[in-house]
Parts: structure tokens; C-alpha cells; sequence
């Protein structure tokens, strides 16, 4: 519980950030550490609240409250309150098999349902996770434990994002052999490349858990893509088992004139091919990668107001953009919990990224504009080819039509122009493609996810078992883990 008074005597203090002036001009990550007496006296604050919803996962209003992975947190930070901590890094890895990754990047919906939260700020409970982790890393706890046994079952794993990487971890520890295959250059998936450096360095955090997971005897294979390059007939023919974790990666797109000009980018493309571009080559020399995009003296628009948005604004700053707005067609969050919003549900309230901090400490303003919706893509002819120039918008309301429904309704007189060199698209995505689907004969559900039920992670094809994203949705990294390691436990049950 912590101790049992200190909800009371110590304040929530986060552990200090870069200043965003100085994180700005490298990819290098922006939080820092804790000492170890100001993160004991942070554990300090978990209270003894009887029923704790801070490891709870549930759905409440539609939203995700509590840990999705049923993190042990009230038992971690009684743990490093006393200063026992090689034993909250056995009761943290118990339930996540990859804390120093939500530990940076996950949205702590765990503290939006502490107790402690009701009256005072909530316990730092996602900083005390990574604190943990990096502790132990820093000690040398975290070590290759190979499994003593092999089962002589073999699984492969599509797709190395936390959903694929989780349950191929979670299955390589019960002694099956695995093999997770990667269409793109470098293991990882959304780790790796839709994530920015800044939030998550792939060199030094990243690699080192995969180094470990190789050294377990997880074998990683890159550039092959199931349904284009090896078929799924043929891993249900080799193993004797298969993990779907391919991830939700069509892109919601933008239906407006002008889209097609050169300028406009889906986000996901955007991050990705900067990240290439950074692990590839010196960030500092003039040669880029072939598929390089920069935001260099650039007017830059992101139309998206989520994580994925915010990450391209911080991303544009970095390659030094000569200005940056992002659009918002939802309202702006209220500074405080609603009536509607109570506790323990996910605060829907304003928050100040990373990307918004730096924009506010460069430009003198907060980039999102909320409220507004892309009507046009305004272009110029060069040399043949539409070139983009301006963005038109309007600004909107949310009223119900005759079925009760929310839509946008346009302000009267409200259009404005912006000038724009370079457009990122960051509303979301769709679901996973469609291609391996459609050639396997896997079943989709409605919304053209891979049909699975949450539970036995089950496809229409014997053997064959989804994940993460690509059988739910777009989601967290969180959730990714937590499909991963109770598809893993699927598998198992089915093999043995």
C-alpha cells in the first residue's frame, strides 16, 4: 500500500522533462529519471483503497479504465516505497512483458482510475513503472533466461509490433519454437517505425529488448511479407500453429479536392520514413534516403489532433518547419472533469503533449486548432504535377440531426485559408489490410477486422490465431500486449 499516510504528506511530482528549446534540435528522448529517494516517496502515495481499479482493465463509457495488462501496481509501489527493488521488477514483469515500453509511451489509463485521483492528483504510476524497469536493466536483473525445455512445437508469429512481439515472447518462454516474421527492414512494427525516437529510441531501448528475446532463442525474420512473398498455406503446413498480428494499417484517408498533390502524406508514412532516414543515416548530413520527407522551411498543416498528430508535430519541428498548425475536428477538452466524465472512467480533459509544448516554446502558441474541418486542398501546377499550397477550411459545430446523431455542422462565414507546403494525414486507421485476408479465406467482422473472439484469439482456419490490432482495431500498445500474452496463452492450450 505504500505508506500509509503519504497521499497526504507528498505531492505528485513527475520526473523532470528536457527543456523543449534544447530536446528540439536532436531525436534524442525527452524524459529523464527519477533519483531513488524522490521515486520512493512517489510509490509512497499509493494509498490502501480497498478496491483498487488502477489494475483493473475495464471498459467504462466506451473507454478503457485501469491497466489493460492487470499490472500489480499497488503491489510494486509498497515494493519500491521500501526500497525492495528487485522485487517490484518481478512483480512488474509478471504481468507486462515489455515495461520499458509503455513505461514511455502508453497514455496511463491506470492513473486516470486511482483512487488517490478522486480529490488529489493521481499517483505517478506510469513514471514508477519505467523507473522500475530501467533500474533493473541498469543492475543487470534483466538477463536472457532461455526456457530449460522445448515443447517440439513450432508457432510463427506475423508481425513484430507489442501484439507479436508479446505473444512471441509469452510463447518462447513455455519451450514452443518460434519464428516471427517482418515485411518491413527491421523488427519492431509500430515500435519501430510509428513511433518517433524522441518517445521511444530505437538503437538503445528497443534493440535491447529484442537482443534479449534473440538470445532466448526467438528467431526474427525481416522482409517477407505473409500473403505476398510466403503464403499462409504454407506456415499452417510448417508449424503447428499461427499468431495474426499484423496490426491495423490502412490509413483513414481524406476526401477532399487537391488530395492527390505532391505535399500530401498519410502520417504514418511521414514517421516512418524520417525514423528510416535517422537510423540509416548520420541526422546531421545533408544525404537523405531515397524516400525521405522533410518539413525543412515548411509551412506544415497536421490534420489530426491524436497521439499520431502530435507525434508528426514534434517530428516537423525537429526537421525544422517554418511553421505548423494542427486540426482538430472535435471540440476542445475541458480543463476539468465533466459531470458525465466521473471517475473512474478516462479524464477526457485538455491535455498538453510534448509536441504542443515545443510548438508553444517555438511558434508562441498552442499548433491545435479544434473545431475545423478540411473543406480543400488548395494547388499550384510545377512542372506537370500538382504541387500543394493551401489548405481551405471552415469551422463547425456538433449538432444532432433527426436520428439523434452527432454531425459536423459548418459556421456560417467561417472559411479561412492556410498556407501549407506540406500536409500529414494523421485521422486514424481503417483496420489491417485487406490482401492477406482475402487470399487466405480469413473471415472479417464488421468493421474488416480479422473475426476472432476475445478469449480463445480463434480464426476460421485451424490453427490460425489474431491479435493486437489487427482482430480489434486501432488501439493501444497496452492492449497489444495484453492480446498478445492471452493469445499466447491460447496457443498454448491448443499445442498442448
Amino acid at each position: 500500500m505504500g505508506k500509509a499516510t503519504g497521499f497526504m504528506e507528498y505531492q505528485r511530482q513527475l520526473p523532470a522533462e528536457r527543456p523543449p528549446a534544447a530536446r528540439v534540435k536532436d531525436w534524442e528522448e525527452f524524459k529523464q529519471k527519477f533519483s531513488q529517494a524522490a521515486a520512493q516517496k512517489q510509490g509512497a502515495r499509493c494509498m490502501e483503497c480497498g478496491i483498487p481499479f488502477c489494475h483493473s482493465g475495464l471498459q467504462i463509457g466506451g473507454m478503457v479504465s485501469g491497466c489493460p495488462v492487470n499490472n500489480l501496481i499497488p503491489e510494486w509501489n509498497d515494493l519500491i516505497y521500501k526500497g525492495k527493488w528487485k522485487e517490484a521488477v518481478q512483480r512488474l514483469l509478471k504481468t507486462n512483458n515489455f515495461p520499458e515500453f509503455t513505461g514511455r509511451v502508453c497514455p496511463a489509463p491506470c492513473e486516470g482510475s486511482c483512487t488517490v485521483g478522486l480529490n488529489d492528483p493521481a499517483v505517478t504510476i506510469k513514471a514508477n513503472e519505467y523507473q522500475i524497469i530501467e533500474k533493473a536493466f541498469a543492475e543487470g536483473w534483466i538477463k536472457p533466461e532461455p526456457p530449460a525445455v522445448r515443447s517440439g512445437k513450432k508457432v510463427a508469429v506475423v508481425g513484430s509490433g507489442p501484439a507479436g512481439l508479446a505473444a512471441a515472447d509469452q510463447l518462447n518462454k513455455l519451450g514452443h519454437q518460434i519464428t516471427v516474421y517482418e515485411r518491413q527492414d527491421r523488427i519492431g512494427g509500430l515500435l519501430v517505425y510509428g513511433i518517433p525516437n524522441m518517445k521511444l529510441d530505437k538503437t538503445k531501448v528497443l534493440a535491447r529488448r529484442l537482443k534479449i528475446m534473440e538470445a532466448e532463442g526467438v528467431e526474427f525474420q525481416t522482409g517477407t511479407e505473409i500473403g505476398t512473398d510466403l503464403a499462409l498455406t504454407q506456415l499452417q503446413s510448417e508449424f503447428d500453429a499461427v499468431v495474426l498480428a499484423g496490426g491495423a494499417t490502412k490509413a483513414r484517408d481524406l476526401d477532399v479536392p487537391g488530395r492527390q498533390a505532391k505535399g500530401v502524406y498519410f502520417a504514418v508514412d511521414y514517421l516512418t520514413r524520417n525514423t528510416r532516414h535517422l537510423l540509416e543515416t548520420e541526422p546531421d548530413k545533408a544525404e537523405k534516403t531515397a524516400d525521405y520527407i522533410s518539413a525543412a522551411d515548411k509551412d506544415v498543416i497536421v490534420i489530426g489532433g491524436g497521439d499520431t498528430g502530435t507525434d508528426c508535430v514534434a517530428t516537423a519541428i525537429r526537421q525544422g518547419c517554418k511553421s505548423v498548425n494542427q486540426f482538430e475536428i472535435m471540440p476542445q477538452a475541458p480543463l476539468t472533469r465533466k459531470d458525465d466524465n466521473p471517475w473512474p472512467e478516462w479524464p477526457q480533459i485538455l491535455k498538453v503533449d510534448y509536441g504542443q509544448e515545443e510548438a508553444i516554446e517555438l511558434f508562441g502558441a498552442d499548433p491545435r486548432q479544434f473545431l475545423i474541418m478540411t473543406k480543400e486542398i488548395i494547388t499550384k501546377t510545377e512542372q506537370g504535377q500538382k504541387v500543394v499550397t493551401a489548405v481551405r477550411t471552415v469551422k463547425i459545430n456538433w449538432d444532432k440531426d433527426e436520428n439523434g446523431r452527432f454531425v459536423p455542422v459548418e459556421v456560417a462565414d467561417s472559411e479561412k485559408i492556410w498556407s501549407a507546403d506540406l500536409i500529414l494525414i494523421a485521422m486514424g486507421f481503417l483496420g489491417p489490410e485487406a490482401a492477406l485476408a482475402e487470399s487466405a479465406g480469413l473471415e472479417r467482422d464488421q468493421r474488416s477486422n480479422i473475426k476472432a473472439a476475445y478469449g480463445d484469439f480463434k480464426t476460421n482456419l485451424t490453427g490460425v490465431f489474431a491479435a493486437g490490432d489487427m482482430r480489434r482495431g486501432q488501439s493501444l500498445v497496452v492492449n497489444a500486449i495484453d492480446e498478445g500474452r492471452r493469445t499466447a496463452a491460447a496457443v498454448d492450450q491448443y499445442l498442448t
